[in-house]
């Protein structure tokens, strides 16, 4: 009788086991503040948002507070550079391609910031965590 009960235990996520909370935006891959190996969760997500050379940077592997802050930064020049982007995509192209494509065009680079969007607040979120903040839930 006790399997059963230990194989449900194992399959049961760390949002089930944990009673902490995290803020809507938090990314999935990163354990919340606190519980078991939540900051080695945070470093992962944290490289994965920036480029590959960053983790040849032992700073950033050790301090991941200051990764945070890079991802940061890192994250929020794509954000510009998609919205530059769109804003450039029908008058740079407008020669060299259909008014289909050019449109496709401007809807890749949409969706592109809205994932950054997206991907600028959960690093925000890590970061603050890492920085000691302790997120509250609102009623």
């Amino acid at each position: 009788m006790a399997q059963p009960a230990v194989a449900w235990a194992q399959e049961r996520s760390w949002r089930d086991e944990c009673q902490i909370y995290v803020p809507p935006g938090w990314p999935d891959a990163v354990r919340p503040p606190g519980a078991p190996d939540w900051e080695a969760t945070a470093t992962a997500f944290l490289l994965d948002c920036c480029p590959p050379d960053y983790r040849s940077h032992l700073v950033l592997r050790r301090h991941p507070v200051v990764l945070a802050r890079f991802a940061a930064e890192h994250v929020e020049a794509q954000l510009r550079a998609a919205k530059d982007g769109l804003a450039g995509v029908r008058s740079s192209l407008a020669d060299y391609v259909t008014p289909e494509v050019i449109r496709s065009a401007a809807d890749a680079w949409q969706e592109e910031a809205a994932h950054l969007v997206r991907v600028r607040r959960a690093v925000a979120l890590v970061e603050e965590a890492l920085r000691g903040r302790i997120f509250i839930r609102r009623l």
